[in-house]
């Protein structure tokens, strides 16, 4: 086949467009309220009830370790605590804080959370169409085979405070996804 420089730019720009709307809402999110996206995301977990951290890791699709080292920033701020288990004083329990609480509640909703609210209201072969094209882009990209959480989040996903603060101030001002002079490559 021909390659059409026109349809691979398109491609290019939509993929481009995708990877800075996560960037973007992820600065946004750290700069807003100090949390990454996979923090965010185990907040939200936890909303309606503690958890172990075995159940955190199956519920927000993240390794048991990878949800511990989260967990223990978390508790570092204030915004989640470890309880005994009153049914098995062997089992530790997460639960958020009242500190917590406020932060979820007045933080932005996720990005994957638009997302997917959205693709739901797409017809089922619609879906399909658009899972299969993002899969054959992956193994295009040598991507099919990394491990990846269902989260749309830029930066580490066991971000140190650190790292935190240096994905801040690696862009201090943080233009909307509708600025078109923030990227020029629109």
């Amino acid at each position: 086949m021909a390659l059409d420089k026109h349809n691979v730019d398109q491609v290019l720009t939509a993929l481009r467009r995708v990877i800075r709307a996560v960037d973007l809402h992820s600065r946004q999110l750290v700069q807003s309220h100090g949390l990454t996206g996979p923090q965010a995301l185990i907040l939200k977990a936890l909303a309606d009830q503690a958890l172990s951290a075995g159940a955190l890791a199956g519920r927000v699709s993240l390794s048991q370790g990878t949800v511990t080292d989260i967990v223990n920033r978390l508790e570092q701020r204030g915004l989640v605590t470890r309880l005994r288990s009153e049914s098995d004083r062997r089992r530790v329990m997460v639960e958020l804080s009242p500190a917590g609480r406020d932060c979820l509640a007045s933080s932005p909703p996720l990005l994957q959370d638009r997302f997917a609210s959205r693709f739901a209201e797409l017809d089922d072969w619609e879906q399909s169409m658009l899972l299969a094209s993002l899969q054959r882009i992956a193994a295009m990209m040598d991507a099919g085979e990394l491990d990846a959480a269902p989260l749309l989040s830029s930066g580490p996903v066991r971000a140190t405070p650190e790292a935190v603060e240096e994905f801040v101030e690696a862009d201090a001002e943080i233009p909307f996804p509708d600025d078109r002079r923030a990227d020029p490559g629109r």
